[in-house]
């Protein structure tokens, strides 16, 4: 199980560190884009604004009727798809920002942004669809080298390592 988790975050590394910083940068940055400005608007967080007037963990009340217009499952489920969309980018982005479970993470924002792209924002140009479809590009590659070097999860995973020894 600890050899599975320490696949699980161990990231990527590139040869240069500066390499990894490259990396890390439009992480971060998309990380704090999806929690501060997307996420925050719909999940109570800390940061939520004080008009929403969210409890923590709390979906904005508009969300799981947009979501229920999405049809089929989405319908049948909208509390559970609104409060997990809405999680993956208000906990996601953080999670991404800091370089933590930045796999899981990754793979949340990525089922959220196809969500968004194919059932919120497909008809109405590729302009609309860019914030997403920006978001998707970014958690592919997230998901697929991790958090790199300046990320929790290259800490943890050194740490594990040298423990597992």
């Amino acid at each position: 199980m600890k050899t599975m988790l320490v696949k699980l975050i161990t990231p990527v590394t590139q040869t240069k560190w500066y390499a990894d910083l490259l990396l890390a940068i439009p992480r971060i940055i998309c990380g704090l884009l999806l929690t501060i400005d997307f996420g925050s608007s719909k999940f109570g967080l800390p940061w939520s604004p004080a008009e929403k007037n969210l409890g923590f963990f709390e979906v904005v009340h508009w969300f799981p009727e947009d979501v229920a217009a999405y049809g089929g499952l989405f319908a049948a489920f909208p509390v559970f798809f609104a409060w997990m969309g809405a999680f993956s980018e208000a906990v996601g982005g953080v999670f991404l920002a800091l370089g933590l479970k930045t796999r899981v993470a990754s793979f949340l924002i990525m089922c959220t942004m196809l969500v968004a792209i194919f059932f919120q924002k497909w008809g109405g140009g590729t302009w609309g669809m860019l914030p997403a479809m920006g978001f998707l590009w970014l958690s592919v590659f997230t998901l697929i080298l991790g958090s790199g070097r300046f990320g929790l999860d290259y800490l943890f995973a050194k740490f594990l390592t040298i423990n597992n020894k």
